[in-house]
């Protein structure tokens, strides 16, 4: 069901805000599509891998293995997203993107590549899914945005999947984060001890620990900002169809 169509005034505000707002140039446009359905190709990659695994394996267990390199490829690649703020072409804060990406870059690199032994977790499973979904839909959301061709159904999963997906991933994260604790404490990694010639120490089993508390102040804001968005872009459609 289409939504209400908006007053004059309000038709002309928004025109007038449109002018004032730059978007990107062609050029830029172009490559941003074209990154956006490369990432959403490489998450389609991932999910039809974890499907296949599961489906050849008859279990859950392990199915992080088979997507090891794509996870890594294209989560790695999403640190492009923070260039495209810093130079302008997407007009989104820098420190909130780079915040989301690096967490999830280093979930990737620094817990689970680092410690093999989390590796077969179940909880890597599931921050795994979570992030898959979320990024399938998040890039085609981008991608159909970009092309202003963006279909409801996309636009109504990117604000709402995430109710169930941002706890599920967050669940998963702080439980691998937990099951790696004990390995980084008995070997000792990326930990820097004294004496040495800088004078300078560095705990990581601390750090990871500070990490996981971090999520305390930090996730409950990026939960509730979602939930703002989805009635800001989603509420006035709803409205309207419970009136209908």
């Amino acid at each position: 069901m289409s939504a209400p169509a908006m007053g004059t005034s309000r038709t002309a505000h928004t025109d007038s805000s449109n002018k004032k707002k730059k978007g990107p140039g062609t050029l830029a446009t172009a490559y941003l599509v074209i990154y956006n359905v490369v990432m959403t190709a490489g998450w389609l990659v991932i999910a039809v891998g974890l499907v296949r695994a599961y489906l050849a394996r008859g279990s859950y267990h392990g199915l992080y293995y088979p997507i090891e390199k794509p996870l890594k490829y294209f989560q790695t690649g999403a640190l492009l997203e923070i260039l495209h703020c810093a130079v302008g072409i997407v007009p989104s804060s820098v420190v909130l993107t780079g915040f989301q990406v690096m967490s999830r870059v280093f979930l990737t690199w620094a817990v689970t590549h680092s410690v093999r032994e989390v590796q077969s977790e179940d909880s890597v499973l599931l921050f795994v899914v979570a992030w898959t979904v979320t990024e399938i839909i998040r890039y085609s959301f981008y991608t159909f945005s970009l092309l202003n061709h963006l279909p409801y159904l996309i636009k109504w999963a990117r604000y709402t999947f995430f109710f169930v997906l941002y706890p599920m991933g967050v669940t998963g994260e702080l439980l691998t984060i937990y099951a790696a604790l004990p390995y980084v404490q008995k070997t000792g990694l990326y930990s820097i001890f004294l004496p040495n010639n800088y004078n300078f120490s560095f705990d990581y089993h601390t750090f990871l620990i500070l990490v996981m508390i971090s999520y305390i102040p930090l996730f409950p804001q990026l939960y509730f900002h979602m939930i703002r968005q989805r009635k800001k872009v989603l509420g006035h459609v709803e409205e309207y169809s419970k009136v209908e």
